[in-house]
């Protein structure tokens, strides 16, 4: 008589009798009331100041799509926030399309350019395919100064917008409008992530990364893939630069310096390589760092901003998310 192997449940992990499944249902849930109810509760500054972070988490996802899930390294995100910026400028103030359109438009045209230039990329690795990028950050503040683009671009003294109020009568002031605005779009482009990530094509992003050789042999078409998401990478960093236009109301050519390009860099390996919700973290820390360094010492603060980074990375060697992944790791036990 054969005997059935014993099937045993695999065992379930809870803090405090609350399953992690559960944790991050409840987590998820205070996380949305606390963005629902921000801009009712703080001054029109600092809603301004958390929609800026939210959008940067946005070109930081971007960037983390590429970088973290798809191991091409990039020193030139810069150039694709500018891009989708004075997309939305240009639309806006030269031909007078409503600002909601703007965002699609920029999505739309950067993803073109990301996938054009991700093509001759696909011949560099690691630390040419960086320096490529590089020369690209570099060279696209110039180019939107220049005499031949200066009817649309306005050349240094950059593009004024004027800041959309809230449609339908919304009892919301330009801020709080953006803000909510900011967050809807961030959501989307949140989910089409995760939902990106865990489908086949990101497990094939995932194989790229980690042996593109193996991938190739399995029938993956790696030249395609890398271009694909160089482009939405791209188009995330478009949206992103379209919303921050809007927000500030202004674009000028050295508000995308290769500093911006840095900044998002810092922000992914400080939110976690290869973590969505780490995105929201680096956002926060690219925008609200450099105003703590400063306010200890203005003289000093890009020393002050450097001891900050130097102790999170000591402290959090594999970022805001690997840190969670340990302290969870450490409080969850087995329920049964």
């Amino acid at each position: 008589m054969l005997l059935r192997p014993e099937t045993r449940e695999p065992p379930v992990y809870a803090v405090g009798g609350i399953t992690l499944a559960q944790w991050r249902l409840i987590l998820l849930g205070a996380g949305l009331l606390v963005v629902a109810v921000i801009p009712f509760v703080l001054k029109n500054f600092y809603i301004f100041q958390i929609t800026l972070a939210i959008i940067y988490a946005i070109a930081i996802l971007g960037l983390n799509l590429l970088t973290g899930f798809n191991g091409q390294f990039s020193l030139g995100h810069s150039a694709f926030y500018a891009i989708g910026a004075y997309t939305a400028a240009i639309m806006m103030e030269n031909l007078g399309i409503n600002y909601v359109w703007t965002i699609p438009a920029a999505a739309a045209v950067c993803f073109v350019f990301g996938f054009l230039f991700g093509l001759p990329a696909l011949r560099l690795e690691g630390i040419y395919l960086a320096l490529a990028t590089f020369a690209l950050a570099i060279a696209i503040p110039q180019a939107l100064k220049s005499t031949v683009v200066e009817h649309w671009t306005g050349g240094v003294q950059g593009i004024v917008i004027i800041k959309p109020d809230a449609p339908f009568g919304l009892p919301l002031n330009s801020d709080q409008w953006l803000y909510v605005l900011t967050v809807v779009v961030a959501l989307i482009m949140y989910v089409c992530a995760v939902n990106l990530v865990n489908s086949r094509t990101g497990r094939a992003l995932i194989a790229i990364r980690d042996h593109p050789v193996a991938a190739s042999a399995m029938g993956i078409n790696v030249s395609l893939y890398k271009s694909l998401t160089f482009g939405v990478s791209a188009l995330y960093t478009g949206v992103a630069g379209a919303l921050g236009a809007i927000a500030i109301a202004f674009v000028a050519p050295d508000s995308f310096t290769f500093v911006l390009a840095v900044a998002l860099f810092v922000g992914l390996v400080v939110g976690g390589v290869a973590s969505i919700p780490g995105t929201l973290v680096g956002g926060l820390f690219v925008l609200f760092v450099p105003n703590i360094a400063e306010s200890v010492s203005k003289g000093l603060a890009g020393a002050v901003y450097g001891v900050i980074l130097l102790l999170v990375i000591y402290l959090m060697p594999t970022g805001f998310a690997g840190l969670m992944r340990l302290i969870t790791a450490k409080l969850m036990r087995p329920s049964r």
